[in-house]
């Protein structure tokens, strides 16, 4: 059995609740630039579509966070700016709406810049997520311990909250990612031990989809089983989209996530007679958006196919050059090859 979630505080970014016994919330962020208004706008708006709760755009110059007010008019969730290294594009980003402000303290340089974006931000009631990397952790820190030091990262985000918290500011989330999956598990475990605030997880620089769903998986697995973690972005190189989904079927697989379609099939063997791999990548495509708790198998054949997916809300299993269709192990009857996927949409939104 799972680990009863940690109860963190809560921390409301827009309409959204972060923390306490609230669900898991799945982020991402825009690969295009927010001065690109319509391009951002649409880009959001399929991710929105899609599941994404929470949007991250980072800010590269006054452009930037002029545009966040009129990209926040066109979409319906709340946005996050992600600052680097100038304390008045922060401000900006904040006149102009930012449900949020992600900053890495350690590089917005004087402490009194911090105070002013801390002062700005309890104004407007908008919390700050500290996002420690292990790849730009401080000199003071990363020459002590090392750059992916678990003890550097924690050292550095405890610097952080305590130096937030002196310019009574308490609108704080928390995250300390690495390319490293051990050391990132034991960060999050020790801020867990340390903090009450919410956790945002994530596993930094984890590579393309193969890649980053198996580290992804390994690391942020663990701390949801552990009961860590308030928010997770999933990041892959490439499309946005694919963070979504690969976040979807990790909350899915650990009870956290629901009005999912878990799509399963078989691995295929010798006894696959017909052409399966085309079916299941048009029937995943098709339930992404389909908000409803439903199973759906694709099996390779007759032996197993009803059988091992008996419990299966509706499924397909093959035979030559044509399926037979099931429901909760039950068949129901045979379809020809042409008509597996357009029959099996039709069955799930009868469902």
């Amino acid at each position: 059995k799972m680990n009863k979630r940690s109860n963190t505080l809560q921390v409301k970014v827009g309409n959204i609740s972060l923390g306490g016994q609230n669900k898991v919330v799945i982020q991402s962020m825009c690969n295009t630039k927010p001065r690109n208004i319509h391009e951002t706008v649409n880009q959001i708006k399929i991710l929105e579509k899609n599941g994404c709760e929470i949007i991250r755009v980072s800010i590269e110059n006054e452009n930037d966070a002029l545009s966040l007010s009129k990209i926040k008019e066109q979409i319906n969730i709340p946005l996050v700016a992600d600052i680097h290294f100038d304390y008045k594009l922060a401000l900006l980003a904040i006149e102009n709406g930012a449900d949020k402000i992600r900053i890495n303290p350690g590089n917005i340089g004087k402490d009194e810049y911090v105070k002013l974006i801390c002062d700005k931000c309890n104004e407007k009631h908008i919390p700050i997520r500290i996002g420690v990397n292990s790849g730009s952790l401080e000199k003071e820190f990363s020459e002590k311990y090392g750059s992916h030091s678990v003890k550097g990262m924690v050292e550095s985000i405890k610097k952080y909250v305590k130096l937030l918290e002196s310019f009574n500011f308490y609108n704080i989330v928390l995250s300390v990612k690495s390319s490293d999956i051990i050391s990132t598990i034991e960060a999050y475990k020790e801020l867990s031990n340390l903090f009450n605030y919410p956790l945002h997880i994530g596993i930094t620089e984890a590579g393309d989809i193969f890649s980053s769903s198996i580290r992804s998986s390994a690391g942020l697995g663990i701390l949801l089983y552990e009961g860590i973690g308030d928010t997770l972005r999933i990041s892959i190189t490439g499309d946005p989209l694919e963070e979504i989904n690969a976040a979807k079927e990790l909350l899915n697989s650990f009870n956290l996530y629901n009005n999912y379609v878990k799509v399963i099939s078989c691995p295929t063997c010798g006894r696959t007679n017909y052409d399966m791999l085309p079916i299941v990548k048009e029937i995943k495509e098709f339930t992404s958006t389909v908000n409803k708790d439903l199973k759906v198998a694709i099996m390779g054949c007759i032996v197993n196919g009803p059988g091992e997916a008996k419990n299966a809300d509706i499924g397909v299993a093959g035979g030559i050059n044509e399926a037979i269709l099931f429901k909760k192990g039950e068949i129901i009857r045979k379809i020809p090859q042409e008509d597996i996927v357009a029959i099996l949409k039709e069955e799930i939104l009868k469902l």
